[in-house]
């Protein structure tokens, strides 16, 4: 979390104790604040669980240079922040709350210079009638349970499943100079498999190659996707553009239901992934993927015709390492060269 790169510094607000330093980075923080948020609307409740975990930039550096603790917001007043801001104006989504939660400390506190808020999202999801009529089938006919209807499906009022398909998580940059945030999405731990129309063939023939063309293979990746917003407003709904990703992932990998979709490529079908957002979202000025393959090697039954005859196309081997690895970032050509 919170990843920093090695930098060459250009500025700073000057140097460390003995003059032959420069502090070119600092920031402290609190790290994986657990809250819960119960929403209670009437007899149908709506739940937000999440990680938050706040980092402070501050002016200035005499708390390390000088151990001057006079400017420091204690780690734990930060976590208190959380819970007392999620009291006080709820929890809508992840995108939200952060910069909620960037917008306060920077208007708080004077000498705090940047803040990073980073959010991960736990996956709850309404339990719908389906996943358990099989044991209230009886119950079916006369039996008043109390569920709600949601887009034509009935969902319970106030129970939920945790279904960790995916990660959901974002990133809020704020610098108290900067007319905007930097407003960061993504989606990591989508792992899927399809058992055709997946091929990869004429590629590089060399003398190092020794894989034959796959014509027909299984295709199994996890997705870790990233996207970052040009611009938002109040009426910017974050947990619909995340849907719109997700499915657009899921569209681009599996296609129509019966028909399914080809994939030459592992980059093709990140590329038009990819593409698709950029379409649907205009909010997204750059996005990113990396999609590495979750190899499933066929087992050689050669051997063993005396026992299994014939050829095999069922029994495949799972490996995970080494893996092949795809990554490509997408944007848009008016845009400046973004770095997620």
């Amino acid at each position: 979390m919170f990843p920093q790169k090695i930098r060459k510094s250009e500025n700073s607000n000057g140097p460390t104790l003995d003059g032959r330093y420069v502090l070119s980075d600092h920031s402290y923080g609190k790290n994986s604040v657990k809250i819960l948020y119960v929403e209670r609307r009437g007899p149908v409740h709506v739940i937000k669980e999440m990680e938050v975990s706040t980092h402070l930039k501050l002016y200035s550096q005499k708390d390390y240079t000088y151990g001057d603790n006079s400017d420091i917001v204690a780690t734990d007043s930060q976590k208190n922040t959380v819970y007392i801001l999620a009291k006080k104006y709820g929890v809508k989504g992840p995108e939200d709350f952060a910069l909620r939660l960037s917008k306060h400390f920077i208007s708080t506190y004077s000498h705090v210079e940047e803040v990073h808020i980073h959010i991960e999202e736990y996956p709850w999801q309404r339990i719908c009638k389906d996943e358990f009529s099989a044991s209230y089938k009886s119950l079916d006919d006369g039996c008043s349970i109390n569920y709600s209807n949601f887009n034509d499906r009935l969902k319970h009022n106030h129970a939920f499943l945790f279904t960790p398909t995916a990660q959901r998580h974002c990133d809020v940059i704020l610098k108290r100079n900067d007319k905007t945030p930097v407003i960061m999405s993504g989606i990591s731990g989508l792992r899927v498999l399809k058992t055709t129309q997946s091929s990869f063939v004429n590629f590089v023939d060399d003398e190092f190659r020794s894989l034959q063309d796959q014509h027909d293979r299984i295709f199994s990746t996890v997705v870790e996707c990233n996207w970052e917003y040009t611009y938002v407003d109040g009426n910017t709904k974050f947990c619909q553009i995340y849907d719109i990703v997700k499915d657009a992932i899921v569209k681009n990998f599996a296609g129509d239901l019966k028909s399914g979709i080809p994939s030459p490529s592992v980059q093709h079908t990140l590329y038009l992934t990819e593409k698709e957002v950029l379409e649907k979202v205009p909010q997204i000025g750059a996005i990113n993927m990396t999609m590495p393959n979750k190899h499933y090697n066929l087992f050689d039954a050669k051997p063993f015709q005396n026992v299994i005859p014939g050829d095999n196309n069922e029994v495949f081997i799972p490996t995970d390492k080494p893996f092949g690895i795809i990554y490509a970032q997408l944007d848009r050509k008016d845009l400046a060269s973004s770095k997620l």
